[in-house]
């Protein structure tokens, strides 16, 4: 069993498209989409919402639930649902946007992590980022963090280099870690942002990490490329 995951939208759709995605990533967890009003208009439903919650309880065997949202009135038909579950207790909502975060946590649960972690994992992922820092005189000096603690240059091998699975088992990995983490100068815990890099086969990624975790961070990020993120 693994942790479940339910994403509630106003559309349909979205909530559909969302889970699509983020299976691709994390074929072991149970996902389930609660988009939309119970005739499919753009809203929200707590019928259906609770109906995904109480089955992905089921599904998990225990492990626990955790829900993401997209906007505003979503975020109260969740509690409402939570408020109403049959095991309220194990089910937590996350503050997390809801693709990346989505992608975060799936990939979390994926790989053990329990309910707590997986929402951890969610919500360690930014909210749009804002500006890039300015890097002519590298991402250490431009944000003022000083030297890291540990670092390591590593050559991507994967045919397909940093798209979105990649990305999302660095992030995911790296929101349980207590580190500051950055690839060539983009934020590690940003699924977008690595992806942003558009770095192909045969491109080097710099990670450089900062805090308790920083040797286990970079360890981490290299043992995914040199094992080519199970794609070779």
């Amino acid at each position: 069993m693994t942790v479940g995951i339910v994403v509630v939208s106003h559309s349909s759709k979205i909530a559909e498209g969302a889970v699509e995605l983020a299976a691709q990533m994390a074929p072991d967890v149970e996902l389930a989409a609660a988009g939309g009003t119970d005739d499919d208009r753009i809203g929200t439903s707590l019928e259906k919402v609770l109906a995904a919650v109480e089955q992905s309880l089921v599904d998990s065997g225990g492990d626990g639930v955790v829900v993401l949202t997209d906007l505003g009135s979503a975020v109260m038909t969740a509690e409402s649902a939570m408020e109403f579950a049959s095991n309220p207790d194990a089910v937590q909502l996350a503050d997390a946007p809801l693709v990346e975060g989505l992608v975060a946590a799936a990939v979390a649960a994926q790989g053990g992590a329990c309910v707590d972690d997986v929402r951890k994992a969610a919500e360690a992922v930014s909210f749009g980022g804002g500006a890039e820092p300015d890097r002519r005189d590298g991402p250490a000096e431009a944000s003022g963090l000083g030297d890291p603690d540990a670092t390591g240059d590593f050559e991507l091998i994967n045919p397909l280099g940093m798209h979105a699975r990649p990305a999302a088992k660095i992030a995911g990995g790296l929101s349980g870690l207590d580190a500051e983490v950055t690839v060539n100068g983009a934020d590690g815990m940003s699924i977008m942002a690595l992806m942003a890099l558009a770095a192909g086969q045969g491109s080097s990624l710099h990670v450089e990490a900062r805090g308790k975790d920083a040797s286990k961070a970079v360890e981490y990020v290299g043992r995914l490329v040199k094992e080519g993120f199970g794609e070779l």
